[in-house]
């Protein structure tokens, strides 16, 4: 008798001893197809492996119950599934939804902490509840979601953030202190604000297709700041006093085909690591940089500015190229060849196709033929050698081929 009271219990022991030993296989995957899939899974504290959502799953799933996936959370191809939930998670190693294009909703309050979030067509997602606020994530990429914010991202640093492609996307401000990989915010919605008031530090920088742009606190860029295409009428960084890297010679600067741009304010930029271009900034009629004293690449500017404002520049070690279809004095820029500027110095005033320099240029007397823009750059007079960027901003924007150093 007591031998057949001990078998139930012997396998309910031996049950749960699977259980445990399933969660905590970096290698098992947890399939959830449907609510009872879900359920099964409340009894791991912790999930080391993968948690996967089956193609055939529908409906909101609920995984409540586990406290951390220190694995992978991952959602492929399930178009059946319109919500994702989780009242007890506060980790996630890596948070991968692609292609789910009924997701609506994301509803976990107490997730705090993910590794990777990466998050592709999910076109129908618009709510996020994150009520605790993401405070720790190494990598963000939110491609081709429907959402108009992503709230409560209370983090200081991160390695890399992308935003691509949310055509909604209203508004992103973020408590970031620094990025050490890159930032690409790109062809989001035409009226969307970025934030970040804490950023003092940050590694490569691309900016396409924004409204506007706020990082007062910014003070350094470690490789490129790039603008490419935006909306805004100005950019301001009053803190911001380097650009690059000075010893490599890399890491550039560069406003390109920003229609409505007029003012660029960065009133203590000292140096710049890499090559400095403005061009066809169609509404810029004035550039200067009041305290810039270095620039280890060249300085392109080419637009329909009046002379520029450069009163501290003391090394360029790449060429000088300045053209505008305005009047400008060439005369004391062309007094700078072989001293100041070690490259050649090309100034036309008041011509009617100003020219930016050529990036594949390597050397010899090219005069061009086009407008100059971020996918059509042309040649121009005195380009000699190429531009050397980081790879993550080559990576990042079409504009990255512009920024090469000419020595």
């Amino acid at each position: 008798m007591f031998s057949k009271l001990l078998l139930p219990a012997f396998a309910v022991l031996s049950v749960a001893a699977a259980q445990s030993t399933a969660c905590s296989d970096p290698k098992a995957t947890f399939t959830v197809n449907s609510a009872a899939d879900a359920t099964g899974l409340a009894d791991c504290e912790t999930i080391a492996g993968t948690v996967l959502i089956g193609s055939d799953a529908s409906g909101t799933l609920d995984i409540s119950g586990p406290k951390a996936i220190s694995g992978s959370l991952v959602g492929y191809n399930a178009p059946n599934v319109n919500g994702l939930s989780s009242t007890s998670l506060n980790s996630i190693g890596l948070f991968n939804l692609t292609v789910m294009n009924g997701l609506s909703t994301i509803n976990m309050p107490a997730l705090t902490s993910v590794g990777t979030i990466n998050w592709a067509t999910a076109n129908a997602l618009t709510v996020l509840t994150f009520t605790s606020g993401i405070q720790k994530a190494s990598n963000i990429t939110i491609s081709d979601t429907f959402l108009k914010e992503f709230p409560n991202l209370n983090l200081t640093t991160i390695a890399k953030l992308d935003l691509n492609n949310n055509h909604r996307l209203d508004v992103f401000t973020s408590t970031i202190k620094s990025i050490s990989n890159s930032l690409n915010v790109a062809s989001n919605g035409q009226n969307t604000s970025i934030q970040f008031p804490n950023l003092v530090w940050a590694n490569d920088m691309v900016f396409r297709n924004v409204s506007s742009v706020m990082f007062p606190s910014l003070q350094t860029v470690n490789a490129s700041l790039i603008f490419d295409e935006n909306h805004f009428d100005s950019v301001n960084a009053p803190n911001l006093t380097s650009v690059g890297n000075k010893l490599t010679r890399k890491g550039s600067l560069a406003y390109v085909g920003n229609n409505n741009l007029v003012n660029i304010s960065i009133p203590g930029l000292t140096a710049v690591g890499g090559g400095i271009q403005v061009a066809n900034n169609s509404a810029l009629q004035s550039i200067s940089f009041p305290k810039l004293a270095t620039v280890g690449g060249a300085v392109d500017l080419a637009g329909n500015f009046t002379t520029p404002s450069l009163p501290e520049l003391d090394d360029v070690v790449g060429a000088l190229n300045l053209q505008s279809t305005a009047d400008i004095d060439c005369s004391g820029f062309n007094k700078l060849s072989g001293g100041v500027v070690q490259g050649k110095v090309n100034c036309v005033s008041k011509t009617d196709d100003p020219e930016s320099l050529d990036p594949s240029a390597t050397g010899g007397s090219g005069t061009g033929t086009g407008t100059g823009s971020s996918s059509k750059p042309t040649k121009t007079n005195g380009a000699t050698g190429t531009f050397g960027i980081s790879e993550a901003a080559a990576g990042l924007s079409v504009v990255g081929g512009l920024l090469q150093m000419f020595l």
